[in-house]
C-alpha cells in the first residue's frame, strides 16, 4: 500500500471517529429534549421509550472506544491526531453519561405522573432549555474545532448554576408552605439535579475542544454559581 493510501485510509478512520461522536450527540440531544417534554407533560409513555433509547448511545459508545484504541494501535498517531483521539474518547465518554442523565430524568417522570403537578416544573423546563443550547453548541463547537464557542459553553455553566440555585430554593419554599407539595417537589429536586450535572458534561466536552484545538486544557477554574448541597451525584 502507497504512502498516499495509508494517509488516506487513516483520513477516513479520524472523520468515522467525527461521525459517531456526531450521532451520538445527536441521540442524546433529542433524549434530553424528548424528556423535558415528557417531564412537562408528564406523558408516561414517552418517558418510557426514553429510558429504552439509551441502549443505542452506549453501542455507540463502545464503538467509538474499538475505533480510537484500534487507530492509536495501529497507526500511532502523533501531536494532533493523537490529540484529536484523546479529546474524543473523552467527549465520547461525557455524552454517554449525558444520555444516562436524560434516562433518569425520565425514570422521574414516572414517578412525577403519579403525584400531584407542582408550578416549579416550568422552571425545571426553563432549566433544561438553557442546557439543551449549550449542548448544540458544545457539539458545533467540536466538528467545527471552534475554541472561542466551546469557551461561550464553558462560561455558560454559571448561568445554568444559578438557575439551578434558584429552582432549588423554589422547590424547598413550595414544600414548606404546602407539606402536600413535598413528593412532587422531591422527584422534581432530582430531576433538576441530573440537569444540571448535564451543564457539567457539556462543559466537559468543551473543555476538550479547547484542549483539541489549542493543546492545552483551560487554565482558569471552570466557572460555577453557588455551590448547593450535591443530590444524585455520580
Amino acid at each position: 500500500m502507497t504512502t498516499d493510501h495509508i494517509v488516506k485510509a487513516f483520513d477516513q478512520d479520524l472523520k468515522r471517529v467525527d461521525t459517531i461522536i456526531a450521532e451520538m450527540g445527536g441521540l442524546v440531544e433529542a433524549q434530553v429534549a424528548a424528556a423535558i417534554e415528557a417531564m412537562l407533560k408528564r406523558d408516561v409513555e414517552r418517558a418510557e421509550q426514553i429510558i429504552a433509547a439509551d441502549e443505542r448511545v452506549d453501542e455507540l459508545e463502545k464503538e467509538l472506544d474499538r475505533s480510537v484504541i484500534k487507530l492509536i494501535a495501529l497507526r500511532q498517531p502523533m501531536a494532533d491526531d493523537l490529540r484529536m483521539l484523546i479529546a474524543a474518547l473523552r467527549i465520547g465518554g461525557a455524552i454517554e453519561r449525558i444520555g444516562d442523565y436524560a434516562r433518569n430524568i425520565a425514570k422521574r417522570t414516572l414517578a412525577l405522573a403519579q403525584a400531584p403537578p407542582v408550578a416549579p416544573a416550568q422552571t425545571v423546563a426553563r432549566l433544561g432549555e438553557l442546557v439543551l443550547a449549550m449542548l448544540r453548541n458544545a457539539l458545533d463547537a467540536y466538528l467545527t474545532r471552534n475554541a472561542v464557542m466551546a469557551d461561550d459553553v464553558r462560561r455558560s455553566d454559571r448561568d445554568a448554576d444559578a438557575m439551578y440555585t434558584s429552582l432549588f430554593r423554589e422547590l424547598l419554599t413550595y414544600m414548606m408552605e404546602d407539606p402536600r407539595n413535598i413528593t412532587s417537589c422531591t422527584h422534581l429536586m432530582f430531576a433538576a439535579k441530573n440537569v444540571e450535572r448535564i451543564g457539567d458534561h457539556i462543559t466537559t466536552i468543551a473543555e476538550n475542544v479547547i484542549y483539541l484545538v489549542s493543546g492545552d486544557a483551560p487554565q482558569n477554574k471552570r466557572p460555577k454559581g453557588d455551590p448547593i448541597p450535591n443530590m444524585d451525584r455520580r
